[in-house]
């Protein structure tokens, strides 16, 4: 079955560009197109919607407050896709529940793989995003989770993830399996309740959990 895709924006040459784009491949439905946040969230809590690609900046309701109620109502997966890449947008946006950040500079064939990436169960990331969370940290942001939720070892493992490690260089890094890593990073995020890694990450520099997604993903 296609990949249901609400386009949620307020310039009507994107929502058009993006479902002549979207629909030019038989992988994707476009379910509906808007204008604002507020009419994204009521699309997706009374229809089946896959995948929501949302704008930051739109009247009545922005894509980060819709990111979060629909997050926090629905099984639709959120993805941000924007011409903005300030940092409060890309830490807010993973706080809130979106499962991935992308910039709409980015070419058609990328935001398509990350439609299909997001309602697989994984997270997509523009670097630019990873490169802001990585950067709060080597600035000497003191790590946000409180103490006593995680052992020694767990929250060394969260700092690695949130420095941008992947499993296999957290493995070499503490001599041990990608296995074992993987073991460790489920593991934190039963205990966080947290859904995936990139939320980790903002968790651990903020201290802030924001919204738990209507269906869990993958670590």
């Amino acid at each position: 079955m296609p990949i249901r895709v609400l386009i949620a924006d307020d310039d009507a040459l994107i929502r058009e560009g993006l479902k002549i784009i979207l629909q030019s491949d038989d992988r994707f439905e476009v379910a509906e197109c808007v204008e604002n946040g507020r009419k994204a969230v009521e699309y997706c809590c009374a229809h089946q919607v896959d995948v929501a690609l949302l704008d930051v900046r739109m009247p009545v309701m922005d894509g980060l407050e819709a990111a979060r109620e629909i997050s926090s109502k629905t099984s639709t997966r959120a993805l941000i896709l924007t011409t903005f890449d300030d940092d409060d947008f890309i830490i807010n946006a993973v706080k809130y529940g979106a499962r991935g950040y992308l910039l709409k500079s980015s070419p058609p064939a990328r935001i398509m793989d990350a439609i299909r990436m997001v309602h697989d169960g994984g997270t997509v990331m523009q670097d630019v995003a990873m490169d802001i969370i990585k950067g709060e940290l080597s600035s000497g942001r003191k790590c946000g989770i409180p103490g006593g939720i995680l052992t020694e070892r767990e929250m060394e493992i969260a700092e690695l993830v949130a420095k941008g490690l992947s499993n296999k260089d957290i493995a070499a890094r503490l001599f041990m399996s990608e296995g074992t890593v993987k073991n460790y990073i489920s593991a934190i995020l039963a205990k966080t309740g947290l859904e995936h890694r990139t939320q980790l990450a903002v968790y651990y520099l903020t201290g802030e959990k924001g919204e738990r997604p209507g269906n869990s993903g993958t670590d």
